[in-house]
């Protein structure tokens, strides 16, 4: 398997996640729904520094997705340096 290929699929799991951490987020956070079985409100007790953990989750998740895709955008000269900018580095 080429990095190439690891970082697409990567990048694939992580858009998930972010998306399904990002909706369980906005749930918990913007728009509870009242009777509904919920995660800890915001600064109670299974919370994280006051916050679920989903947000967290969210802001894990949208690091691995720029790195990853900063990754796949690196752009590679005929025989394999990385090329920065229009200086090419040792």
């Amino acid at each position: 398997m080429t990095m190439k290929r690891s970082l697409q699929i990567i990048l694939a799991v992580a858009l998930f996640g972010l998306c399904f951490s990002g909706y369980l987020s906005y749930h918990e956070v913007f728009a509870p729904v009242p009777g509904a079985a919920t995660c800890p409100s915001p600064g109670r007790p299974g919370t994280v520094l006051g916050y679920p953990a989903c947000v967290y989750g969210f802001f894990m998740y949208l690091a691995i997705v720029t790195v990853a895709a900063l990754g796949l955008r690196r752009r590679t000269e005929p025989d394999g340096v990385p090329v920065h900018g229009l200086v090419r580095l040792p």
